[in-house]
């Protein structure tokens, strides 16, 4: 089991960013943590906000073994599952909103952004970008429903410590996806733990038709797919991402 690394970095505009520009000094596993991240990068092009030093904004880069790129949704699920893991340790109930942030309730906790690299027809990297919210006691940006490890306790945490506990929690389901019984593992447990999958009809908007609709969950395909049945016609469709977002 290789040991894992430590970086910090006093401030980086995007700890993925710097990650890949000094890709050819990191050797994986290698966690890069910035004190201030200035202009961190959510999915879809989001930003993060994230008060300085107060949150933990870092990137794990990871040397994934065994995994296809057709399989390279598994990384994502062992990601959020470890953050949620790691959550639940300290009594939060966290869940997984497709396809990979981290939401306590209707609020939004964690943000994780994956880019991987191939070489040839294997995945060589993934630089794994995690935004976790812990001891920011108010959002002060136009972000619809943050909520901070802190709001929810009331406590203050080392993030030193809790650095390392979260990414020892996430190193844990990462070394399932090396095999395949491990990957289907993931997928059944990321199944039980996805936020809105409970069987219930919500709010979905259709982008690709730029349309609102009421929807239940009814699988998340291996390779990464969610697949909603609308309440309204019965049909069932197959989103990418992207191509369907929640309506709160």
């Amino acid at each position: 089991m290789d040991r894992i690394e430590y970086m910090t970095l006093p401030e980086a505009r995007s700890t993925n960013t710097w990650c890949r520009e000094h890709a050819s000094e990191l050797t994986a596993p290698v966690v890069v943590r910035a004190v201030i991240q200035s202009a961190g990068r959510g999915q879809r092009g989001n930003s993060w906000e994230a008060a300085p030093g107060r949150n933990l904004t870092f990137s794990l880069v990871w040397g994934p073994e065994g995994v296809a790129p057709s399989e390279q949704f598994s990384i994502s699920e062992a990601v959020a599952l470890g953050v949620a893991g790691y959550l639940r340790k300290h009594e939060i109930p966290a869940l997984v909103k497709w396809p990979n942030d981290i939401y306590v309730t209707d609020r939004k906790i964690c943000g994780i952004l994956i880019e991987h690299s191939l070489l040839g027809s294997t995945l060589e990297r993934s630089v794994i970008g995690i935004g976790i919210n812990v001891n920011q006691e108010e959002f002060l940006s136009d972000a619809p429903n943050p909520v901070s490890m802190f709001q929810l306790s009331g406590k203050e945490y080392d993030l030193e410590e809790e650095l390392r506990a979260v990414v020892e929690t996430i190193r844990g389901y990462l070394e399932k996806t090396v095999t395949p019984e491990g990957r289907r593992e993931l997928h059944e447990k990321f199944l039980r733990n996805l936020w809105r999958g409970d069987g219930g009809s919500y709010r979905f908007r259709d982008i690709r038709e730029n349309r609102p609709f009421m929807g239940e969950i009814k699988d998340v395909e291996p390779t990464g797919f969610l697949l909603v049945r609308n309440i309204e016609d019965g049909s069932l469709k197959k989103y990418a991402f992207k191509e369907v977002e929640f309506i709160l």
